[in-house]
């Protein structure tokens, strides 16, 4: 770029949930966000009455594209594979991104999470860490866990995870507030700046306090592993429900918005409930983005899984894996299910995942304001991905891929 800015004009973007009217300014040479106003020269991108949104964040990712976090062969190979994923999440509009390994051997997490450290990755989404979902889980909601790998909460996190990768790759742990000794867990976790979420579990409503009491600020796919929400009996869920009064705070609450793990009218209600604390995820697994069929197992599940449309299951059962959609199909089906506007829709995963993870602030990323770092994608009304940018930079155009798809093919022909 010529000059040491980039003004968009020509567009609308989002900020605190709603649309702002006006145009936005990015430092090339710091990567950041600037003020509004005072600039002259610079380059100047019309953007056609597109939208700006920050980066979109994926909080709960296990793989996709044929590549699963937990498949680890050498160090050297692992992070081509954490590259090439990188960059594949850019095309889908997001700019940062947790690691999800699930329950495994303690041998395999001493193994994986040291990879998992953040780091910014050239012309691709960062990776801010590891979201590690499990050993501390119920076994009566195991999931497509392995529960004969699940630890009791005496066992050390330093011992499962590692000492030195609770100080570096882990940002996020899912425990089952019901097991004895979670409190102190959770509380040995949060002390060293981990966040906890609530998951895989048979808690109750009041193991649920509990667990918000001790630390935990998060619930993992809401009412997926986890007992229903009944009239009499709340369970973990009816913990969104909490007003906004209630110390400790509301916990933020993750969705799987792609109509196979929630019906569309529950994504609806739960995103409804509390639009500034929902989070939506993608708990996308290998499977995501690959042809329909039948494929191996890993680390995780030493089951073959199938793949069918957005459903993905140990094969034989009816048991779900994870997730098969990209994130910005969850936008598009939070829109379509519940009705709510595109910046409402952005917020649950941009604003909403930086301020739970703490990353919002000065210097951060996931909100569109001064000083904050100029991760962003350019959006269709429809909230279709139009454009990446990574700080600053633009990393990735539908238009340009398409042009380039079809160069390829006349020169082939």
């Amino acid at each position: 770029m010529s000059g040491w800015f980039t003004l968009f004009t020509n567009a609308r973007y989002v900020l605190d949930g709603a649309l702002v009217e006006d145009h936005l300014v990015i430092s090339d040479e710091t990567g950041t966000i600037l003020r509004r106003e005072g600039y002259i020269g610079g380059d100047v991108v019309d953007l056609d009455d597109s939208i700006i949104a920050p980066g979109f964040l994926e909080l709960h990712t296990n793989g996709a594209n044929g590549f699963h976090f937990t498949h680890f062969g050498d160090e050297n190979s692992y992070a081509q594979q954490i590259d090439k994923i990188a960059r594949y999440y850019a095309t889908q509009g997001v700019t940062g991104f947790w690691a999800t390994i699930p329950t495994v051997e303690a041998a395999e997490f001493h193994k994986i999470l040291p990879s998992l450290a953040a780091r910014d990755i050239p012309n691709s989404a960062s990776l801010l860490g590891a979201h590690t979902e499990g050993p501390y889980l119920h076994p009566e909601k195991k999931g497509a866990h392995n529960a004969s790998l699940f630890q009791t909460c005496d066992v050390p996190p330093s011992t499962i995870y590692g000492a030195s990768n609770l100080s570096s790759s882990v940002k996020l742990v899912t425990v089952a507030p019901e097991i004895p000794g979670s409190a102190n867990l959770i509380k040995t976790l949060t002390s060293s700046g981990i966040k906890v979420s609530m998951g895989h579990s048979t808690a109750s409503y009041s193991d649920g306090l509990a667990g918000l009491d001790a630390g935990a600020t998060c619930l993992t796919h809401t009412l997926n592993a986890m007992p229903p929400f009944a009239s009499r009996i709340p369970g973990l869920a009816g913990l969104i429900s909490l007003p906004s009064t209630h110390k400790p705070a509301t916990p933020w609450y993750t969705i799987i918005p792609d109509g196979e793990h929630l019906h569309p009218a529950t994504v609806s209600l739960l995103h409804k409930n509390n639009p500034k604390r929902s989070i939506l995820i993608t708990d996308s697994i290998e499977l995501a983005s690959l042809p329909d069929g039948t494929y191996p197992g890993h680390a995780q599940i030493p089951f073959e899984q199938t793949k069918a449309g957005t459903r993905a299951t140990i094969a034989g059962t009816d048991t779900l894996i994870g997730g098969c959609i990209p994130l910005q199909t969850g936008v598009r089906n939070l829109m379509s299910w519940s009705g709510c506007g595109i910046a409402e829709a952005v917020c649950s995963v941009t604003e909403n995942v930086a301020a739970f993870m703490g990353i919002d602030g000065v210097g951060g990323r996931g909100v569109l304001r001064e000083g904050r770092r100029a991760d962003l994608c350019v959006l269709n009304e429809a909230g279709e991905v139009l454009q990446t940018w990574v700080a600053g930079r633009k990393v990735w155009d539908k238009e340009e891929e398409m042009e380039q798809r079809e160069n390829d093919g006349d020169a082939r022909g």
